[in-house]
């Protein structure tokens, strides 16, 4: 049986994070889902996304973080959401099927090898920490891609963690990046 959820709220007022003290998904893997149709590789999120206020479903090791359409609003929802996670859960279903160990690539490039390893130590864990997740793209003349999902993406305050502890942190530990972009960036 899962313990009880811990809720938690994240920088993106649309999104919200539901924490377990078990794994849901291969540590390693996340799984980002904005349609029921996207959504087939997870039972758990086609059942959330039947909910008609889920607008995405973002799953992460050890917890999901939900986006809702603006029209709702948290104190009506979030204890469906929590019940529905909890049975879920707790019925022993499959949460993502054909989940596989992402394997570490081996990178040829030492500058890519170095950007991904600033991405995982230090970046990675307080982005999962809000509810989202952010993952390598490209790096191409100086300009690191990433991809950011779950709560990070559409959060107001994205911006300044991109551009002023990221990009910071990666010009300071890497001097051939110059920047630092989000695939798909609206600013």
């Amino acid at each position: 049986m899962f313990p009880h959820i811990h809720i938690e709220q994240t920088p993106n007022p649309e999104a919200m994070k539901f924490s377990v003290s078990e794994n849901l998904v291969y540590s390693g893997n996340t799984y980002f889902f904005e349609t029921i149709e996207s959504a087939t590789k997870s039972p758990l999120a086609v059942e959330l996304f039947k909910l008609n206020f889920v607008n995405s479903v973002f799953l992460g090791n050890n917890f999901i973080t939900i986006g809702k359409k603006q029209n709702f609003q948290w104190d009506d929802i979030i204890l469906i959401l929590e019940k529905i996670i909890a049975d879920y859960l707790n019925s022993g279903k499959t949460v993502i099927e054909d989940a596989t160990v992402q394997e570490p690539e081996n990178e040829a490039d030492p500058l890519i090898s170095k950007i991904k390893m600033l991405l995982n130590d230090y970046v990675r864990p307080a982005v999962e920490r809000d509810g989202g997740a952010i993952s390598f793209k490209t790096f191409e003349n100086g300009k690191v891609t990433l991809i950011l999902r779950g709560a990070c993406s559409g959060c107001p305050s994205s911006i300044v963690t991109l551009k002023a502890g990221i990009e910071g942190l990666m010009t300071r530990m890497i001097p051939e990046v110059k920047e630092v972009v989000a695939e798909n960036w609206v600013e």
